[in-house]
């Protein structure tokens, strides 16, 4: 099962929309996730368009600063030969109505004559938010919305996040065993899992903008933080909390510049600068090594600020951070109310004691404890895949 399949997928359609609506739709659908990988900071779009039951153009959005999912269809028609005046756009997401770093897509749309416009949702973009179907529909373009909203939502669940909150949505993932074990006394952890389930992480590392640890795993595991598992045509951000800039000059991640490092750290400028540039002196040629200063945790002198963090993840751009971590800092993004999703993966053994989920607790009433809502649960490979999300992810 892909791993962007969403329970609520069997929602049933407002009934205005026909069994071809419903049909291109689903295309358009596959075709946004087939940009699942690619667009961020974008969201991603798939559009159809279709004119007398026959298909004349596909297209999914493409990397930032490329075509939109609707100039590719129009272009893939125009070099099919066919025209699209009086057709039907079926589009995951709202046609755009702002001059970006591409034009609007909405007055595309629009010039080219279509005659209908289905989108799966509206664009929760402040520079968007219904403008571009009030575009559309002040062109004499006929607009529905609402058709697989639920669907459209989930592909795009980072983007919507921060462009309703302001922050991106935090997912943590665990491997453990079935006793809830992330690893043996001894620090032993690699392989909790099967291979069919680390792959399926890697696919979840694939779509995310952005990948962050702390300091303790990278010292404990020597990480790459990186995507191998999987196809992807970027390498996501790789993200370290490390507060006082104690990261080893040794460490694997200073020796791949595919993809930019972001330590976090909550040091003064004249004490990060040197270990910044001795940092630097040690990495790899061309890797894009930035530093993020924030304000010290209040309550925990010498800590960062998490919720200081994902507010200025989010302004950087992040739509999806993907946290893997030791139960440390899980416990400490959980007590902080960031994360939004537990992706955890169970292996079918019983391993005793050893480093749990995360550090919580202790609790003295069951009604202390964290409530989370099920979200998913699948096989993969022998290990079991469980989707649970927070009461935070409930905030937008």
């Amino acid at each position: 099962m892909n791993p962007e399949k969403n329970p609520a997928s069997a929602n049933q359609p407002d009934t205005v929309f026909s069994d071809a609506d419903q049909r291109h739709m689903r295309r358009a659908l596959e075709l946004a996730r087939s940009a699942m990988y690619r667009t961020s900071p974008n969201p991603r779009v798939g559009c159809v368009l279709v004119k007398d039951g026959v298909v004349l153009g596909e297209g999914a959005t493409l990397a930032a600063g490329h075509d939109h999912a609707e100039v590719q269809a129009v272009k893939q028609a125009w070099e099919r030969g066919h025209a699209v005046q009086g057709a039907t756009a079926y589009v995951t997401l709202e046609p755009c109505a702002h001059h970006g770093r591409t034009p609007p897509c909405a007055d595309l749309l629009a010039m080219q004559g279509v005659r209908r416009v289905v989108a799966a949702m509206t664009d929760p973009n402040p520079l968007v938010a219904g403008k571009g179907l009030e575009r559309l529909t002040q062109s004499g373009v006929q607009v529905q919305t609402g058709l697989f909203a639920v669907e459209a939502r989930e592909i795009n669940i980072g983007f919507i996040s921060r462009m309703v909150r302001g922050t991106p949505w935090v997912r943590l993932k665990v491997a453990a065993s079935l006793d809830g074990v992330t690893a043996l006394p001894n620090g032993t952890s690699q392989w909790i899992t099967a291979e069919a389930a680390r792959a399926d992480g890697h696919h979840w590392r694939a779509r995310a903008c952005a990948v962050l640890t702390g300091l303790g795993t990278v010292r404990a595991d020597d990480p790459q933080l990186n995507v191998r598992a999987v196809s992807t045509p970027r390498q996501p951000i790789r993200i370290v909390i490390d507060s006082r800039l104690e990261l080893p000059a040794t460490a694997r991640l200073l020796q791949s510049a595919a993809s930019a490092l972001w330590l976090v750290h909550a040091l003064p400028a004249q004490v990060a600068t040197p270990r910044l540039e001795a940092l630097r002196a040690a990495a790899r040629p061309g890797l894009d090594l930035q530093d993020i200063a924030l304000p010290a945790d209040a309550d925990k002198p010498g800590k960062t600020d998490l919720r200081a963090l994902i507010a200025a993840l989010g302004q950087r751009g992040i739509n999806e951070l993907h946290c893997e971590a030791g139960e440390k800092l899980n416990g400490s993004l959980l007590r902080a109310g960031v994360v939004d999703e537990l992706l955890l993966y169970l292996a079918p053994s019983l391993l005793g004691q050893g480093a749990g989920l995360a550090a919580l607790g202790p609790f003295y009433t069951l009604a202390d404890g964290l409530p989370l809502r099920w979200h998913a649960v699948d096989p993969v490979g022998d290990d079991l895949r469980i989707l649970a999300r927070t009461p935070s992810s409930l905030s937008f």
